[in-house]
């Protein structure tokens, strides 16, 4: 449970240094960490804020599954994209990080209503996992506007935090 630095805004800033005219070429390599930067930033397509949904989406799938994009069970195809889309949305429990859940278990543990608690945490769990799969489109014009991603965010929030759930922790 450890923070990292992300790569968001980098769109932002190479975008205004495009622009401006006594930019040093070597300042236009693309910078960011590799599984972090979307795969269209190293052809030389032009930076954009889509490029910042597409980390955003690796980082948000990071904190859900506890796994880097640089994990040893990341080969050949499989990346942390493909290895959450396929959990979707039968088998989401099973790649989701421990460490997310323990306190939630104990809530399952003493709460009568314990089938509609487990159920309540499965779909916010599908819905983020849904979320961050969702910044991953291959077009980059075809991602979300992080706009959007925030609104389906504090659904997910809302809906968890309603208050029909009784906790009794």
């Amino acid at each position: 449970m450890i923070a990292h630095v992300s790569d968001f805004g980098l769109a932002t800033i190479i975008s205004e240094a495009i622009n401006y005219s006594q930019c040093q070429t070597n300042s236009l390599a693309p910078k960011g960490s590799i599984g972090y930067i979307a795969p269209e930033y190293g052809t030389g397509a032009n930076p954009s804020t889509y490029e910042d949904v597409y980390s955003y989406g690796i980082l948000l799938l990071e904190m859900v599954t506890g796994k880097r994009p640089s994990d040893d069970l990341f080969k050949d195809d499989l990346g942390l994209h493909q290895f959450a889309k396929m959990a979707l949305p039968e088998s989401v429990m099973n790649i989701v990080d421990r460490r997310l859940l323990s306190e939630e278990i104990e809530v399952i543990r003493h709460n009568r209503n314990d089938n509609r608690v487990s159920s309540m945490m499965h779909e916010c769990l599908v819905s983020l996992v849904k979320i961050g799969v969702s910044c991953f489109a291959e077009s980059p014009k075809a991602r979300k506007e992080i706009k959007d991603v925030i609104v389906e965010l504090q659904k997910v929030r809302d809906f968890f935090l309603a208050p029909t759930v009784v906790r009794n922790v």
